[in-house]
């Protein structure tokens, strides 16, 4: 039998050839760039929802940097024979098939299994599948379970000030779930021995089950075979219309620029333009009535963000996005020269009363201000007025008076082939402008992308001054580039015309 645990037996159940990988070819996982933060998001809430149920006994054993399973799993039994009530990484191992539960409750005459995720959503099928595999598990090991429980956060739980993990956390019993799931384990391990004991990779294509192939760390390796640009580039189009379309051995931008069932004007634009190499794609009479909604002055806003999985600021949410930095370029009037203003919190702090003041004292009322992708400023803007109401009217009339730049790109009035199927600012800005290195984001030090912005900022409390004056010097010029980057685009537009 396979050593196996409860993470191995998740990958082999979303993906068999997905397990495989991990075990044969690990080198080829390229994970998203939000893969560390969604762990270190794990790591925080499974350690405060150890405390969920009052004292508790952790077993964890380390053997140098790795985990001695070994101990853990002695641990685990002298705990449960000595009537401990609560077990934290209780471990089991049967037949090869290794578990650590997250919590391990005395629930009557015998043990309940609280499984804990830092999601919100307490829907997921691989939950269920993880679950049932530690029930298999301990079962076999003989102990007697009375139930079995799902915790997540609760995302309507808002901090007052004083954390309240009972309001924290949402727990849901499972067992009915549990106990049709667990029907399909012995196949599935049975499945399981006999792909990850054979060096040959799995004959696994792609399919539905991919959905979101982005966030799949294996997804540059199974689409290896696949020419590019092609369907899964296309713009807008459904995973599941791609999947049909890849099924058909409709790949190619050659063998779809011609299909009746493609009647979107910009993905037959994207794909003739790439097909034919084309220049730049002009509407001017749009673009033109597109800036005459802008004025002077006019500014240029970015904000950046953090989402705590555990809210730490009064008024918040699990996951709420914070603004803690913006950056604003601006221009007072035509033919002006290009001026600068920027804000950026203090770690370890609330940074939104104090990022909402300068905000409205950096940008008037009444004046035309810019963002790319406007949404997600809009969305910010309305939550510090909802925050501070003695700011509301301030910060209600920037929002008010908020133009959207990605509109002329989204809406197809200016294209060409380098923006692919992207209109994101950071696939905009190359196309239009491929040969200069200072708006080349992968010039920029430390800070390259708003993720990393976002699992930096809460982490400079912890610095050294120097690493911290350092951090904060990356991140005032990453936010600082996004907001040129739009004056860039801008100018582009002008010039369109």
């Amino acid at each position: 039998m396979l050593s196996f645990s409860k993470s191995k037996y998740c990958s082999l159940w979303q993906c068999p050839k997905m397990a495989w990988l991990n075990k044969y070819k690990p080198e080829e996982l390229k994970p998203d760039d939000s893969t560390i933060s969604r762990m270190e998001a794990g790591n925080e809430v499974g350690q405060l929802a150890k405390g969920l149920f009052g004292d508790y006994v952790d077993v964890t054993k380390y053997n140098g940097e790795l985990l001695n399973l070994s101990a853990m799993i002695s641990a685990t039994k002298r705990e449960m024979e000595k009537g401990t009530e609560v077990i934290c990484e209780a471990s089991f191992s049967y037949d090869g098939l290794y578990c650590a539960v997250d919590i391990l409750k005395k629930d009557g005459g015998g043990w309940a299994i609280y499984e804990v995720k830092s999601s919100t959503h307490n829907d997921k099928d691989v939950y269920i599948a993880d679950i049932a595999y530690q029930k298999y598990v301990l079962e076999h090991c003989g102990v007697k379970l009375n139930g079995v429980y799902l915790i997540c956060l609760d995302s309507g739980y808002v901090f007052d000030g004083i954390l309240d993990v009972h309001r924290l956390f949402k727990i849901t019993d499972v067992a009915e779930l549990v106990a049709g799931e667990e029907k399909s384990i012995a196949e599935n391990l049975s499945a399981a021995e006999s792909i990850l004991s054979s060096p040959t990779e799995p004959d696994i294509d792609l399919s539905i089950n991919c959905k979101n192939p982005y966030l799949c760390g294996f997804w540059e390796y199974c689409s290896r075979h696949i020419p590019k640009p092609s369907v899964f580039d296309l713009h807008r189009m459904p995973f599941a219309k791609k999947i049909d379309f890849y099924r058909k051995g409709l790949v190619s931008f050659s063998d779809l620029v011609s299909r009746p069932e493609i009647k979107s004007k910009k993905q037959l634009r994207q794909m003739e333009y790439s097909l034919m190499d084309k220049g730049t794609y002009i509407d001017k009479e749009k673009i033109m009535d597109f800036l005459d909604n802008l004025s002077f002055p006019l500014y240029f806003l970015d904000f950046e963000t953090m989402q705590p999985a555990i809210p730490r600021f009064i008024g918040t949410k699990p996951y709420a996005q914070i603004p803690f930095q913006y950056s604003l370029h601006y221009i007072e009037k035509e033919g002006g020269a290009l001026k600068h203003k920027e804000f950026l919190g203090e770690s370890g702090t609330d940074p939104r009363r104090a990022l909402a003041e300068q905000l409205c004292a950096d940008i008037p009322m009444n004046v035309c201000v810019t963002a790319y992708n406007k949404a997600f400023e809009c969305t910010r803007l309305q939550e510090l007025a909802e925050i501070f109401p003695d700011l509301s009217d301030h910060l209600l009339n920037i929002r008010e008076h908020i133009q959207d730049l990605l509109v002329p790109f989204q809406s197809g009035y200016y294209y060409n082939r380098a923006m692919g199927g992207s209109f994101s600012i950071k696939s905009v800005l190359p196309a239009i402008y491929p040969d200069d290195p200072d708006l080349d984001y992968h010039n920029l030090e430390g800070v390259h992308n708003g993720g990393e912005a976002m699992a930096i900022f809460p982490q400079i409390q912890y610095m050294e001054p120097a690493e911290r004056e350092i951090a904060r010097r990356n991140l005032l010029k990453y936010c600082e580039l996004d907001t040129y980057a739009m004056v860039k685009v801008w100018e582009a537009l002008l010039a369109a015309t």
